[in-house]
């Protein structure tokens, strides 16, 4: 019996099936505006017949971004362009959210495809903000450490990349506190050596994030739901733990969290990730039963057999898909057919598909 392709409610929203594709940054935009190039990659993968696409990390204030080119919710103008993404996406009856991100420390660097290094101000660069001055790496720069007032705005800044969202039209937000990104570098003692009410012991550290995902459960519509990304470990001694995070989660779902996407890593360059296939399940499976809240999970899935068993086995309530949906934007459809499944192949495609495998879905609610 396979369940990678049952429905998945959280809140009022339903998913179609338990695939999903992760946030992955495109570094196209200009002044954090989407453009053709963020349509036409989105819309195919939801043709691609996913339940759930979580559109990349989206800065929350231009100082927050990754690179210069990545997309932003700090301005009213940006709404439209993303806008049309998320209405597309719901008339294939694909569900779809936004990551809403602030890069700290790891901001103002080059593109994803480039040698990565930190921008001059000659090559548009800007000055970076952490829980303290203490530099992602050889090379990198010193962040200005954030005081009470920049801490108070940064969780406001949160808030209105919520509304300016659910203006958009996006059925969910996913916090971006993963990966090395300026929630996560709160989080962890290897960033932050704080000794106010924002760092020393796990209360402390975890206060920002606690702030932000209350703050934005408050704005954010009661019957959508929220999910939060987290690394479950820094992958080194003295860093942020799995214990730490299945203690944060207990919390934050009391706090109104939904689900919790379950990374790894990102806090520092020289962390040794031990990398293969579904690597990162575990974590996700210990949150899930630990913690009690629901979670999804990533990293080198590639197989339908391999999700579906992740899926059936409890690890985790839903699978996201990363560079395997790069390379094919229609793994869900061949998924669905691989498992004997019903896929919901588009109209326009009808003529190619296999027989036995049709379905037409409803628009995501």
């Amino acid at each position: 019996m396979t369940q990678l392709f049952d429905s998945l409610r959280l809140r009022d929203l339903v998913l179609r099936n338990r695939v999903g594709i992760p946030a992955m940054c495109q570094y196209s935009a200009q002044d954090g505006m989407a453009n053709d190039w963020h349509f036409v990659h989105y819309s195919s993968r939801a043709i691609g017949g996913p339940g759930l696409i979580i559109v990349e990390a989206t800065a929350v204030a231009p100082s927050g971004r990754i690179s210069p080119a990545d997309l932003g919710l700090w301005d009213d103008a940006q709404i439209e362009p993303l806008a049309r993404i998320a209405r597309f996406a719901k008339a294939q009856g694909c569900a779809i959210g936004v990551q809403l991100a602030h890069a700290g420390r790891k901001a103002s660097v080059s593109l994803g495809w480039q040698a990565q290094h930190p921008l001059a101000g000659n090559e548009g660069g800007w000055d970076v903000v952490g829980p303290s001055a203490l530099a992602f790496g050889e090379g990198y720069p010193l962040p200005r450490e954030l005081d009470a007032a920049a801490i108070a705005a940064l969780v406001g800044e949160f808030v209105a990349g919520a509304r300016r969202a659910r203006e958009a039209g996006f059925q969910t937000v996913q916090i971006h506190a993963a990966h090395g990104y300026l929630l996560h570098q709160f989080l962890s003692p290897l960033a932050n050596q704080r000794t106010d009410g924002y760092g020393g012991s796990f209360e402390n550290r975890t206060r920002l994030v606690r702030e932000v995902v209350s703050a934005v459960r408050s704005e954010w519509p009661e019957r959508l739901p929220l999910l939060i990304r987290l690394s479950a470990t820094d992958w080194v001694d003295g860093g942020w733990s799995a214990d730490q995070t299945v203690e944060l989660c207990r919390v934050l779902k009391e706090l109104g969290v939904d689900l919790v996407d379950v990374s790894t890593g990102g806090l520092v360059p020289y962390a040794q990730i031990p990398v293969g296939p579904g690597f990162q399940t575990e974590f996700a499976e210990r949150v899930r039963r630990q913690a009690g809240i629901p979670t999804a999970t990533v990293g080198l899935i590639t197989a339908p057999a391999q999700a579906d068993h992740i899926v059936r086995s409890g690890q985790a309530d839903l699978v996201l898909l990363g560079r395997e949906v790069l390379r094919n934007p229609y793994w869900p459809l061949e998924a669905a057919q691989a498992l004997g499944q019903v896929a919901a192949w588009p109209a326009q495609y009808l003529r190619a598909a296999p027989a036995g495998s049709l379905q037409r879905l409803a628009p995501a609610a």
